[in-house]
C-alpha cells in the first residue's frame, strides 16, 4: 500500500485534482458496501445530482446519513468522498452524499438552499434505497460541517423545500460557526453580499429546539481554529442542547474527514465516536448490527506512513484560513 500511494503522490499534473484518490482506491476503502445509486438528479443542473451507499447485506431499513462534503464553498466533488460514504455504510447506515453548487455560480445562500433540495429528495426517496427518513442525521465536514449546521439551526431553509423530515442529530468535522466578520477571502467571496452577516452565523442561531450535535477538531487546525468549535459548544450547552464534543491532539484541519475512511482510521477514532453518538439518538433501536474495527497501525513506520502525511500536508495547504 505505501509503494501504491507514493506512486499516486508522484502522479502528475492531475494530482490538485485527485489529491483524495489515494482514500477512495477499492483496497483503501471499507467492504461489505455497495454504491447503489450514481449521480442521480435531485434538481436541474449539473451540479444538482447525489450518490446512495449502503450495506451490501440489508434487511430491515437503516439509518440514513446525509453527509456534506467541504472546500471553502468554491470546490469539492461526491466522487472524492466515496471512502465516508462507504465508511459509514460499513456501520449500517444507507449514506447520501451530494453536490451543490459552489461560489461563484452561487454566494450565500445558494448552497444552503442546494442542499435542502437534496433533502427533499432523500424525504421523497430514500425509502426505495433501504433508507428509513425517520432516522436522518446529518453530518459534514468544514465548509459542510457548517452547511449541516446552518441546515439544522435555520428552518427556513428546509420549509422553502418542503422538507418536513426531524433531524435525530448532527456530526459536524472541523466546522465554523463563528467567523463574522468575513476576514478571509473564500469567506469575504461566499458571505461578504449577505444582507445579515450576523445571521450567516451557527452560533448566532442557536436556540433550545436545536438537535443534539457532535462536534470534532484537530487540535492544531490552522483552517478553523479549535477555539471555534469551544465557542460553539458553550452556546449549544447554554442554550440546553446536547452536545458531544471531541479534540483530536495534534491532527489539523483534513485529517478527522480522511480518519473517517479505513486507511486512516487507526490514527483517531473519529468514525467510532460519530456512530456512537448516532447510537444515543436512535440510529439503531434494537442495536449497533456492525462491529467498529479500528484498523492496525501499519508496519515499518514511519516510511508506512510518510506518504499519507504527506497527502494530509498537501490537503491542509490547500485552503485559506476560514475562522480564528
Amino acid at each position: 500500500m505505501a509503494v501504491l500511494l507514493a506512486s499516486s503522490l508522484q502522479a502528475s499534473p492531475a494530482l490538485a485534482v485527485s489529491v483524495m484518490d489515494p482514500f477512495n482506491l477499492p483496497a483503501s476503502m471499507d467492504s461489505g458496501t455497495a454504491k447503489v445509486a450514481d449521480g442521480l438528479a435531485y434538481a436541474d443542473g449539473p451540479r444538482h445530482k447525489l450518490d446512495i451507499y449502503a450495506p451490501e447485506q440489508r434487511g430491515a431499513t437503516a439509518p440514513v446519513v446525509f453527509f456534506i462534503y467541504g472546500g471553502g464553498w468554491n470546490r469539492g466533488e461526491r466522487s472524492d468522498y466515496q471512502f465516508a460514504g462507504r465508511a459509514l455504510a460499513a456501520r449500517g447506515f444507507v449514506t447520501v452524499i451530494a453536490d451543490y453548487r459552489h461560489v461563484p455560480e452561487v454566494r450565500f445562500p445558494g448552497f444552503l438552499e442546494d442542499s435542502a433540495n437534496a433533502l427533499r429528495w432523500v424525504q421523497d426517496n430514500i425509502a426505495d434505497y433501504g433508507g428509513d427518513p425517520n432516522r436522518l442525521f446529518l453530518a459534514g465536514h468544514s465548509a459542510g460541517a457548517y452547511n449541516a449546521v446552518m441546515l439544522a439551526l435555520e428552518p427556513s431553509f428546509l420549509r422553502e423545500y418542503g422538507v418536513t423530515l426531524s433531524i435525530r442529530g448532527v456530526a459536524a468535522l472541523s466546522g465554523p460557526y463563528d467567523f463574522y466578520p468575513f476576514e478571509y477571502g473564500e469567506v469575504r467571496e461566499a458571505f461578504g453580499s449577505a444582507p445579515n452577516p450576523e445571521g450567516t452565523q451557527p452560533i448566532n442561531l442557536v436556540g433550545p429546539d436545536a438537535p443534539p450535535m457532535y462536534l470534532a477538531t484537530g487540535t492544531t487546525d490552522p483552517i478553523v481554529r479549535m477555539q471555534n468549535t469551544q465557542h460553539f459548544a458553550e452556546v449549544l450547552k447554554a442554550n440546553g442542547v446536547w452536545v458531544t464534543t471531541k479534540y483530536y491532539e495534534g491532527f489539523g484541519h483534513m485529517e478527522p474527514v480522511i480518519a473517517m475512511g479505513s486507511l486512516w482510521r487507526w490514527r483517531m477514532p473519529v468514525l467510532d465516536d460519530m456512530v456512537s453518538f448516532f447510537q444515543m439518538f436512535g440510529a439503531f433501536p434494537s442495536g449497533v448490527p456492525y462491529a467498529a474495527v479500528a484498523p492496525e497501525a501499519p508496519e515499518q513506520l514511519p516510511e508506512a506512513i510518510a506518504p499519507m502525511d504527506q497527502i494530509a500536508e498537501q490537503l491542509n495547504s490547500m485552503f485559506q484560513p476560514i475562522a480564528q
